[in-house]
């Protein structure tokens, strides 16, 4: 997530629709914003609420922002109409059959003005990984299509959101996910997928020069991953304003 793109203001209160481990959910509750981390999965929830409870305690984000975790299901969420600020969905549509149901739960819950911002995998390494393996994609709760931009955008058009800018991220975590799909994606134990996640690791703990250049590099042609920027008009009937400017930066 580039949050010079998507801006947080101290005290917004933002979603993280579907926040499995809840990374974007600490990111957020550290800039100021009063998040609700929403997922399905009970025991994801419980790790969440545990590390909002340390960040607290560790003095990590501001004394009058909240944070708090609420199970539930995508396509009825339990929140009023025009709640939140901002909404990020990361890497979640993918998962969803009735996707486009999910927009209207998105659309319905975002304040007029308010900006969403979703990821999604990218189509050609997510092509490349479903021809490598047929596990990758068929386990339960696993992807069920592979979103091309043209297509995410036209979606959450028509469901009536206005269309921002988009980046690809993630370049160095194609390649992994190639591996792990030709070595069979619950093999842990190869090496070369091994010492590939040792990179993955040091690059996320330590942000070396040499592995963030590779990225910027690798996103526009390989980034795993897609983002898109949409927001709900304040004035009903202007989602059709034209797309904003577009770009491959992180």
């Amino acid at each position: 997530m580039d949050f010079q793109r998507f801006r947080i203001t101290h005290g917004d209160r933002v979603l993280d629709m579907g926040c499995g481990a809840g990374r974007h959910a600490f990111e957020l509750y550290r800039r100021g914003a009063n998040v609700v981390a929403f997922d399905m999965d009970a025991e994801e929830l419980k790790g969440v609420d545990t590390m909002f409870g340390a960040m607290r305690l560790e003095g990590e984000v501001p004394e009058d922002t909240t944070a708090e975790t609420v199970q539930g299901d995508a396509l009825d969420m339990p929140f009023p109409d025009d709640h939140f600020d901002s909404i990020i969905a990361s890497e979640v549509l993918e998962h969803i059959p009735d996707d486009m149901r999910a927009m209207r739960e998105l659309l319905r819950v975002l304040k007029p003005g308010g900006r969403l911002a979703v990821t999604v995998p990218s189509w050609l390494p997510e092509r490349i990984c479903w021809a490598l393996s047929e596990d990758y994609h068929t386990a339960p709760g696993g992807h069920v299509r592979i979103y091309t931009r043209a297509e995410l955008e036209a979606k959450l058009k028509s469901t009536g959101f206005r269309i921002g800018g988009h980046h690809h991220a993630h370049g160095l975590h194609a390649p992994y996910w190639w591996i792990k799909c030709a070595v069979g994606v619950d093999n842990d134990g190869n090496p070369l997928a091994k010492a590939y996640h040792q990179i993955l690791v040091w690059d996320i703990m330590k942000r070396p020069l040499a592995t963030r250049a590779a990225e910027a590099l690798m996103n526009p042609l390989i980034g795993k991953s897609v983002v898109v920027y949409v927001d709900k008009p304040a004035v009903p009937g202007a989602a059709a304003a034209p797309a904003g400017e577009t770009a491959d930066a992180v």
